[in-house]
């Protein structure tokens, strides 16, 4: 048996479910997945091919990056139309902006490094690394992520006279397998879950509106205050705090799935 000692632990659906998942098992959990969140790619990708031509075009001075899977995904959209050269030359003429270690990641995958890094993987951390500087009238580029969850940021930019160019280069295809959703809240209730690990937000924001819809919202909750929540990073425990959750697990500077793993085991020893 591992640190987590059977731990029965509920892992939301992302780009490296299985990774996590096995993480888990490796350490003496049970990883049990929930389809919560697909990203997928976008049905029509004008705009971001708009928004590509824009940036090899010169036509930014910065690019502020919030998710690596969006620099990924508008790297996919340019190789499918033979840019992804001109699009990686372009991306080392300006300075690239990120919100935490994930776009950074990213960057590192096609040879580039970030010009400016957000102190905390958060928007207001990207607001916080922008503070010092005039941006009236600079062009920025922003890479967004479905919903509305940025809409504070860009607000904030557009108050201080940038001029942005934003696109969202992957969507959501949330409403798939909502039966499974409502059994893992079931099981939650129920009590046949000990610990839930969210890695991103649109988990968060599903798995309420799934409980919403099937009239289980309050009995959710007075689950969440029995089982151990585990967020991997600053991001998720805003969302979760703005829903009303407290109780959380956290790696208190490495925000990835390996630093989250040794935190549930951690909280697991302690309890």
């Amino acid at each position: 048996m591992g640190n987590l000692d059977g731990l029965r632990i509920l892992v939301p659906e992302s780009r490296q479910l299985n990774l996590f998942a096995s993480m888990i098992e490796g350490d003496g959990g049970r990883a049990i997945r929930c389809p919560l969140v697909q990203i997928l790619d976008l049905d029509d990708s004008r705009a971001a091919e708009a928004w590509i031509d824009k940036l090899i075009g010169g036509a930014f001075q910065d690019v502020i990056w919030l998710t690596g899977e969006g620099l990924r995904r508008l790297l996919a959209i340019a190789n499918r139309t033979g840019r992804d050269t001109a699009f990686i030359a372009a991306l080392g003429k300006v300075r690239s902006i990120t919100r935490g270690p994930k776009p950074a990641r990213a960057l590192y995958e096609i040879g580039l490094a970030p010009g400016l890094a957000a102190p905390i993987p958060t928007s207001e951390g990207v607001l916080e690394a922008l503070a010092p500087e005039d941006i009236a009238g600079r062009p920025i580029g922003v890479q967004l992520y479905p919903g509305d969850g940025t809409a504070p940021l860009l607000a904030n930019l557009q108050a201080r006279g940038a001029l942005l160019s934003p696109v969202t280069p992957y969507r959501y295809a949330s409403q798939a397998e909502t039966a499974q959703v409502v059994a893992a809240i079931e099981d939650m209730i129920a009590g046949r879950i000990d610990v839930i690990a969210f890695t991103s937000s649109p988990q968060v924001e599903r798995l309420f509106a799934v409980a919403r819809d099937a009239g289980l919202e309050p009995k959710l909750k007075e689950a969440f205050a029995r089982i151990g929540v585990a967020s991997i990073g600053p991001v998720v425990e805003e969302t979760l705090h703005r829903l009303g959750i407290v109780t959380m697990v956290q790696p208190e500077s490495a925000f990835h799935m390996k630093p989250l793993v040794r935190t549930i085991a951690a909280w697991n020893a302690a309890r």
